[in-house]
């Protein structure tokens, strides 16, 4: 019996021990990790590898601002406090917003410290609806700030959807993570030199929630600090300007990897207005098929660059992904799968989530060229033909590129179908005074095969002109303002109305029809090949036939770029630009591509069109400030989880200006 009872005494004694040592282990683990290197623990761990924070803590290193740059300083585990780079970068020299502010901007030195527990709503607005769409864009800046915390990784459960109410922004408060990360203590809110942060909302003029170039985008900002509270009051004419003054207040807070807390600044002031009322970005989903999450993914970062046109190319020759109500079998001939599809509740919902981020969705479907598989089935159903030369070959005698496609112009059920089409997707996207009716690169000689004792450029405008009508229809008799078509030989020909149309001018910044549109009339959205075509430089993608436009357009020529300016326009002229559009056709694009194809170019362009900055300097030299705000502004994307091009060496971003 003692013997028992000594054996049973010495495995308690080894069991405590061992649980003591593990103990220690386990409070310790943080510190072996140190010895070997200071990033490993701070690294954030998450079954998401590829959507973890690829910005990692640099804890070796301290900066400090000289002459408006931050210098890098080596900080190798000594005892003063580090400052780390984004706190230098945000408080040394010019304002670290993007695009630049228009009209003034005021930054105190002093910053403090706080969590997104901290933040709270107060909106102040006549209007009940815009209040609610107010209410629904905080819930999603509030989900940006907690990402930026790093307090949730891209895909969490605790993202808001579009229809969750308002009561979700409320609810953060209570949303702690497992395990506070970066060795804070497990379960313990990180406590800054802030108590709350009150952002009150206020919309004084207009309730209109429907997008138009008429928008008044402005607004005004302010941030003052009162004892351990900071107010920051944002004011606007419309929901699309306190949108705007939302994503500015975004990038006036950084997250600071030395106490791991979100900073801003103690007193600040913003007034705020764009240049150009259009500042788009064109996708199109046809050549290659994009998930619903990509695309939301471009709109977070178009909103954040105050960027308001999403220019959703939805169908052309190679497939028709568009599931139509009145018309399913476009998709049943045209789609490249039944999973590649975006179905009416797809489309809702990008229009919705994107006027969160004060963006309008903008369908085209193209016609009457670039419309070949989809269209095919009309004998069956006793249509007739829809469209011609599909799929013929040589392909290169009737279409740019493979496959062939047109619609048929002397078909009225065509004109039906499109008619039923705008009528589906205007319900989805909401009331407008823009549409785009596509237009381009009609080929003559496909018609000619079947109309061949006709003016076929007559037949062009007569389709044009029907399709207008049908719109006009689909829209409860209403013509959109402006309905856009894509420039082409065809576009001077005088026959459409410029009171009525809009040309997106997609050729080269010094053809003659730049010079030639303006001067018949035409109000022109920019998107010169150039400049702004952000799938040019990567080499042809078929063996024969021009299929690829060269070079590669970096940020600085997308930037640079001042069509306006080299074109010498006066008063009147410059009134008919109504701004500009980056486009990303996707021959060589698929979803693994998109974010570093867009990004952060695209942003350059929105600089250009909010802000355009006046340029003194040499044609091919980009200001150095200019370098360091936007490789701030890719640093913030990433931290959103767009996975943004690398701008230059991380060596540059560490040392600013010392590589340009």
């Amino acid at each position: 019996m003692s013997l028992a009872v000594s054996l049973r005494r010495a495995l308690l004694v080894l069991l405590t021990g061992a649980i003591f040592i593990l103990t220690v282990l386990y409070w310790n683990q943080g510190v072996t990790k140190a010895q070997a290197y200071n990033e490993a623990l701070e690294r954030p761990h998450s079954h998401h590898d590829a959507s973890g924070f690829p910005i990692p803590v640099e804890k070796s290193w301290t900066y400090k601002c000289e002459n408006d740059r931050c210098m890098r300083v080596g900080h190798h585990g000594k005892s003063a406090k580090r400052v780390s780079f984004i706190s230098c970068s945000m408080t040394c020299g010019d304002v670290n917003i993007w695009p630049h502010p228009t009209q003034k901007f005021l930054l105190s030195s002093q910053t403090h410290s706080f969590s997104v527990e901290d933040v709270q709503l107060h909106v102040d607005t006549a209007h009940r609806e815009v209040r609610k769409q107010l209410q629904l864009a905080f819930d999603w800046f509030l989900k940006d700030l907690r990402q930026i915390q790093r307090l949730d990784y891209v895909g969490s459960s605790s993202e808001p959807t579009v229809s969750e109410s308002s009561s979700k922004s409320r609810r953060h408060a209570d949303l702690e993570p497992a395990a506070t990360l970066f060795g804070a203590t497990f379960g313990v809110k990180k406590v800054g030199d802030l108590t709350s942060v009150q952002v009150k909302i206020s919309v004084i003029k207009s309730g209109d929630l429907n997008f138009s170039l008429d928008n008044d985008e402005t607004y005004q900002l302010s941030t003052q600090t009162e004892g351990h509270r900071l107010q920051v009051e944002i004011t606007a004419n419309s929901y699309f300007g306190a949108r705007h003054g939302l994503s500015t207040l975004q990038q006036l807070i950084w997250f600071d990897d030395e106490d791991h807390l979100l900073h801003t600044y103690a007193n600040s002031k913003v007034k705020d207005a764009p240049k150009f009322r259009y500042r788009g970005l064109m996708l199109d989903t046809s050549r290659h098929f994009f998930s619903v999450e990509s695309i939301k993914r471009t709109i977070v970062g178009m909103g954040l660059a105050k960027m308001n046109r999403f220019h959703w190319h939805l169908t052309d020759a190679q497939s028709f992904p568009y599931i139509s109500r009145y018309y399913p079998e476009l998709a049943e001939h045209g789609a490249y799968s039944e999973s590649e599809t975006y179905s009416e509740q797809d489309v809702r919902e990008v229009a919705e989530f994107a006027k969160i981020y004060g963006v309008q969705v903008i369908p085209e479907i193209d016609a009457p060229a670039h419309a070949g598989n989809g269209w095919d089935w009309g004998p069956k159903r006793g249509m007739g033909e829809l469209a011609m030369c599909i799929n013929q070959q040589p392909w290169s005698f009737y279409c740019g590129e493979p496959p062939c496609g047109q619609l048929n112009p002397k078909n009225n059920y065509t004109y039906l179908i499109l008619q039923r089409l705008y009528e589906e997707l205007l319900q989805h996207t909401g009331p407008t005074d823009f549409f785009h009716l596509g237009g381009d690169e009609v080929n003559l000689d496909c018609w000619a095969q079947y109309f061949n004792d006709t003016d076929l450029r007559g037949l062009w405008c007569d389709f044009m002109l029907q399709a207008m009508v049908r719109l006009k229809l689909a829209n409860n008799g209403v013509a959109p303002k402006h309905v856009a078509v894509w420039s082409s030989a065809l576009t001077n020909t005088k026959c459409l109305p410029n009171s009525q149309f809009t040309v997106q001018v997609w050729g080269g910044s010094t053809w003659q029809e730049n010079y030639d549109l303006l001067d018949n009339g035409y109000n022109v959205i920019f998107s010169h090949v150039d400049a702004w075509y952000l799938d040019c430089g990567f080499g042809s993608w078929r063996a024969t036939g021009d299929a690829a436009c060269a070079p590669y357009r970096t940020w600085q020529n997308v930037y640079k770029h001042r069509p306006w300016e080299r074109m010498r326009l006066d008063k009147k002229r410059k009134k008919q630009v109504l701004g500009g559009e980056v486009c990303m056709w996707t021959e060589q694009v698929d979803e693994n591509q998109l974010d570093n194809r867009l990004w952060p170019r695209t942003a350059a362009l929105a600089e250009r069109l909010w802000t355009d900055p006046s340029d003194d300097h040499d044609m091919d030299i980009v200001p150095p400030d200019v370098f360091r705000r936007i490789s701030l502004f890719r640093n913030r994307l990433v931290e959103l989880g767009i996975r943004a091009e690398a701008l230059f060496p991380k060596y540059c971003a560490q040392n600013p200006g010392e590589c340009i």
